[in-house]
């Protein structure tokens, strides 16, 4: 499970903003936090703010917590030493204990006690050596209280249910063989009872016996059970009709894809385009559920709206997982822990959420919007679709967001038992009086890095040219250190880097330099040339092989580009199909304005390499988009 899947901010948490530690007080509400600085004020914070601590900045909650630096050490060598046996599981065993009880000098119901504590929290500050709280009233010695943790996990805490009678004889036979004094009764009872019950059966009658204890009844959906625990994503046209930016006239039907957050029904993504669904869309829709949205909101001019879902989801759900299998948006959710699970057959408990979702709607589009096809003839009768288009497509990106985050997410949810998204989505983050809530997801720290990562990539070597990409010449000047460089494992190969892509955009490449940990941004070797996108230069390719021009050179495809978008600024007026391209054209450009604008101070990448298959000469109908993906 990925680690940016399970972080939260909940109350005791250290964490980082602007070098500074802070520890977690409260939670305000699901997007702002109670925090104390190191000099104990308290003041409340954007949850967007914090980031994880790391090592250097782990010791400067010394003076938060209240843990001497020597105490703060101890519990990190301690941490270190335990960490592999607790990611054992229950796979592990006395042999493992006692090998690392060794290497620390230390009893081994010392570390059994130890990892007990860990797992109680899952923080290090459990592991600093407590203060005592019974000054005064007498306590067990250090010795006695290892051999009744001893004894407890080897005997107790086993499949042969001892009882607690013959724990207590095993303790007084070895601490008279130690020649100590026998602790009460009482007290052994104690120390056991202090274990969670849920342990207790789960270690002496298994662990079904405890899945049907304490696990709680499922909903519709196994699984679902917080927010971003299971995420829901597909594809379908959208019931209207959209008209271009310049002539106002129709282009034809959009397709929205959305991500829909299961436990809550709140939508954490979306994405509208022209195109037929991909993993391209698809990988937009998902980045765009996993950042946070305050951007987006104020591009679009909505600041007084809140839209406070983001986070790494544990597991993407889709209908047939097409778009994730054998695809580099497969690899990218592989890279950020994301689980992907394909609907299976004949399973109704896991629900249509995202269809439900889809028919509330397009039910608004055809209350609500003129253009709409409605979902069926019948419903159309003679309704002029085409002839009361108006709107484009940034109008309707607009006025979804609108419909989605002050509607949709306002209104009352059958599937959440009548709660509102938004009311359900806060009580799984904040909880309710009969059930903790899960804390703020922590953001991904770096936004620019996430959009990047689920985006198509090739690999290639740099030649003196620089990196040759569908017969286009990519250059900058921080690739010239690494022309044919040699692959630092196999010395006679040619070093390959891994370098993204954006379809709708090709004025410029991204290539991971491992060195520095970044990604370098490569324009065009001769920036005079125009953008364009993929398809178009599929367009290009498959005319030129019509013409048996099997030898392509970048002049000649720019020259065959710069002729079709002639035709189309020709022909613009006359046809829906050329109104339409261009309208993509408009499209392919907005997103590389975004791109310019997002992608500053990129992190690395920490993809697999892939090769890519040169699919352009097929003799397939050309679809935008279609399927971006790369073969093994």
């Amino acid at each position: 499970m990925s680690l940016l899947s399970t972080l939260r901010l909940v109350p005791g948490m250290v964490v980082s903003k602007d070098g500074q530690v802070y520890r977690i007080v409260d939670l305000a509400n699901m997007t702002e936090v109670i925090a104390e600085s190191e000099d104990g004020r308290w003041d409340k914070f954007s949850a967007a703010e914090f980031t994880m601590v790391n090592g250097v900045d782990a010791k400067k909650q010394l003076n938060i917590l209240g843990v001497k630096k020597k105490q703060w050490s101890r519990a990190l060598e301690i941490y270190e030493a335990i960490q592999p046996l607790v990611e054992m599981g229950d796979l592990r065993t006395r042999a493992d204990v006692m090998v690392v009880a060794k290497k620390l000098d230390k009893h081994i119901a010392t570390v059994y006690r130890w990892i007990s504590e860990y797992e109680k929290t899952g923080l290090v500050s459990s592991l600093v050596r407590k203060l005592r709280g019974d000054i005064g009233r007498g306590r067990i010695g250090n010795e006695k209280e290892d051999i009744i943790v001893q004894c407890i996990d080897e005997l107790y805490m086993t499949d042969q249910k001892r009882t607690v009678a013959k724990i207590c004889d095993e303790v007084e036979k070895r601490c008279k063989t130690l020649g100590l004094s026998v602790p009460a009764d009482a007290t052994i009872r104690r120390r056991i009872e202090s274990i969670s019950e849920e342990l207790r059966v789960r270690k002496r009658e298994g662990y079904k016996a405890a899945k049907e204890r304490f696990e709680p009844i499922r909903g519709p959906f196994p699984g679902a059970d917080y927010p971003l625990a299971v995420v829901q994503i597909d594809h379908t046209p959208m019931d209207v009709i959209v008209v271009d930016d310049l002539n106002r006239e129709a282009i034809g039907r959009p397709t929205l894809t959305i991500a829909i957050d299961v436990f809550s029904k709140m939508i954490v993504g979306f994405y509208i385009t022209l195109e037929s669904p991909s993993a391209f869309s698809t990988g937009l829709c998902l980045s765009n559920g996993i950042i946070g949205k305050e951007v987006y909101l104020k591009e679009l001019e909505l600041e007084d709206l809140s839209w406070p879902c983001w986070g790494v989801m544990r597991t993407i759900h889709a209908d047939n997982a097409k778009e994730f299998r054998g695809t580099l948006l497969g690899k990218a959710a592989v890279d950020y822990g994301i689980i992907v699970e394909r609907r299976p057959k004949g399973s109704p408990n896991y629900g249509g959420h995202v269809e439900r979702a889809f028919r509330t709607y397009m039910s608004e589009v055809h209350n609500e919007l003129p253009g709409t096809t409605f979902s069926n003839v019948q419903a159309k009768g003679d309704y002029d679709a085409e002839g009361n288009a108006v709107m484009t497509m940034d109008a309707l990106e607009k006025w979804f967001t609108i419909f989605i985050v002050g509607v949709y997410h306002q209104k009352p949810h059958k599937g959440n038992e009548g709660l509102p998204p938004i009311v359900k989505w806060q009580e799984g983050i904040e909880g309710t009086d009969d059930k903790p809530g899960t804390g703020i997801p922590m953001r991904v720290p770096n936004e620019d890095k996430l959009r990047l990562d689920f985006l198509p990539y090739f690999e290639r070597s740099v030649q003196e040219y620089g990196i040759r990409f569908e017969g286009i010449y990519y250059w900058a000047d921080a690739l010239k250190h690494y022309i044919h460089a040699k692959d630092p494992s196999i010395k006679k190969l040619k070093r390959k880097f891994i370098c993204r892509y954006n379809p709708s955009s090709l004025k410029k490449l991204w290539m991971y330099i491992e060195e520095i940990d970044e990604y370098v941004e490569m324009p065009y070797r001769d920036i005079t040339r125009p953008d364009i996108s993929l398809w178009e230069l599929k367009q290009v390719k498959k005319r030129l092989k019509e013409k048996s021009l099997s030898s392509v050179n970048e002049e000649l495809i720019f020259k065959c580009i710069d002729t079709m978008r002639e035709i189309v600024e020709e022909e613009v007026t006359k046809t829906k199909a050329a109104r339409k391209q261009k309208q993509r054209q408009r499209q392919w450009k907005k997103s590389s304005i975004l791109q310019s604008d997002n992608n500053s101070g990129l992190a690395d990448s920490n993809s697999g390499p892939v090769a890519v298959t040169n699919d352009l000469d097929s003799e397939e109908e050309i679809v935008p988009f279609d399927g971006i993906r790369e073969s093994e």
